[in-house]
């Protein structure tokens, strides 16, 4: 940015110097000229200077009224017009000069450049020919000559080779050609649908976007453009460039519909996430269902939708269908990295943890230092490992999400199965030992803290893991006979 500010000032102080050499130039000429407008070019040359271009343009509008037969504030003001990028407002007050001053060969030479820019190339040699007449020795108006000779050829060839589909030398072809003529929209847009043909739709939005800006009332560039903008998934974007359009023509025939469209498509899209946010999952399910209805062939739309299932689904507790909608993304976009990690999610609740494992293992090696894959994948080793040992939530018969109040629920009917005192003296010893795990598992599940450290691949009552030098399943205090085996189970 520095940079282009010094490549800026650069620019208003050669351009003050060249106005400053007409002004010495032509100091004769203007001796008895209103002074009211000489005030006018003075205060115009000193904003100039400091970079004011808007201000300054306001003062030499002042002079070309005071003066209107003085093409020097003609040309002065068609120079600020040309560095404020404003091609269209320069070129009359250049023809306004040359009018006034056919001899001038500064104007010529300066109307000729923007000619050829706008692509009127045969209109930009007749001023350059005429300067070389009146000045055979001018190496700038040689050299532009020497450009605009070579145009039709490349032109013709560009079109050519476009209408033969060779998309890539017509590409390199119309590059040399809005190097010369960057202010012709027409140049812009063969090359934008070359660009799209060839599937860079980055590249066609870009030329394309030049064109919207160079032709007036581009109502058809704005349309094409905001679908260029849709088809790369960038609605927002889209929704900006349509709305282009229907401020030139509100009940635009393509425009108005496709904005309707993505405005609510936009609107979806934006709910969806702030209902993730505030962890509202069904509704953000019914969001995702209708972006499906509104947008259902466009590849990012219809990720975006699967996205937000695949989360919400699996946030939600609903982990069928999360595995569901996740293995959709994953059959789109493999290296989907938010919908391995929520598919492992659901593999977890689900108890299928070598499925888990592989969904963090193919995430990993996306993105190995990503630490919620990191945990991801320790948890899951370790749930695995836990799984061939003792698993309270299949003791209980619940599921792994389940709640404190479904817990105590399937306690209650489990100890009242097997209560040691329920069976005879043959059976009491293996009834005792399945009411025990059915106490532990109580005992865990109940307990917030355990409950998360077995969650987490670890029995908080194995001794191994508990106690490496030795101890009892029994240390928390949870041994439902205590020491001297003298418990009393009260049923309701």
């Amino acid at each position: 940015m520095f940079s282009n500010m010094i490549g800026f000032g650069r620019f208003i102080q050669s351009l003050c110097v060249c106005l400053l050499t007409f002004d010495i130039q032509l100091f004769g000429l203007s001796a008895g000229a209103n002074p009211e407008v000489e005030q006018h070019l003075e205060m115009g040359k000193k904003l100039l200077a400091a970079g004011q271009l808007a201000d300054a343009l306001s003062h030499y509008h002042a002079a070309v009224e005071g003066d209107p037969d003085n093409y020097m504030t003609y040309f002065k003001r068609a120079t600020v017009y040309l560095a404020l990028g404003k091609s269209r407002s320069a070129l009359p007050d250049l023809e306004k000069v040359v009018k006034l001053r056919p001899d001038f060969t500064a104007a010529r030479i300066q109307r000729g450049s923007v000619l050829l820019k706008q692509g009127k190339y045969q209109d930009a040699r007749e001023d350059f020919a005429t300067v070389l007449r009146n000045n055979p020795n001018s190496e700038e108006a040689a050299m532009y000559i020497h450009k605009i000779d070579e145009l039709p050829d490349s032109i013709s060839l560009a079109y050519r080779l476009y209408e033969e589909n060779n998309y890539q030398d017509a590409i390199e072809v119309l590059g040399q050609i809005v190097e010369v003529c960057p202010w012709d929209p027409s140049f812009h847009e063969i090359r934008s649908e070359c660009y799209e043909a060839q599937g860079d739709l980055f590249k066609a939005a870009s030329d394309l976007r030049q064109s919207t800006k160079l032709r007036a009332d581009n109502t058809k560039g704005y349309y094409k453009l905001s679908k260029l903008h849709y088809e790369m998934g960038e609605a927002d974007e889209s929704l900006n460039q349509i709305r282009e359009c229907l401020k030139l023509d509100p009940d635009h025939k393509q425009c108005f519909p496709h904005y309707k469209k993505v405005k609510k498509l936009v609107k979806l899209m934006t709910s969806a996430q702030e209902l993730t946010n505030e962890e509202n999952y069904d509704e953000c399910i019914k969001k995702a269902e209708q972006m499906e209805k509104t947008e259902s062939e466009v590849f990012h739309y219809v990720l975006k939708a699967a996205s937000h299932k695949c989360k919400c689904y699996s946030r939600g507790g609903h982990f069928v269908q999360a595995i569901k909608q996740c293995t959709k993304i994953l059959e789109m976009d493999p290296d989907n990295l938010e919908a391995l990690i929520d598919r492992a999610e659901a593999h977890i609740i689900n108890e299928n943890y070598d499925e888990a494992i592989n969904d963090y293992q193919t995430a990993s090696n996306i993105d190995g230092e990503n630490r919620r894959i990191k945990e991801g994948l320790n948890k899951a080793n370790k749930l695995l490992k836990q799984s061939k040992k003792r698993d309270y939530y299949k003791i209980l018969g619940v599921k792994r999400n389940a709640s404190k109040k479904q817990i105590l629920k399937a306690y209650r009917k489990l100890a009242v199965k097997w209560h040691p005192d329920k069976f005879t003296d043959e059976e009491k010893a293996a009834a005792q030992k399945k009411f025990i795990d059915i106490a532990a598992a109580k005992e865990v599940l109940t307990d917030p803290e355990k409950r998360r450290q077995f969650d987490q691949g670890e029995d908080p009552l194995d001794p191994e893991e508990q106690n490496r030098g030795g101890g009892n399943p029994f240390q928390h205090g949870f041994n439902p006979f205590g020491s001297g085996g003298s418990f009393k189970f009260h049923f309701n």
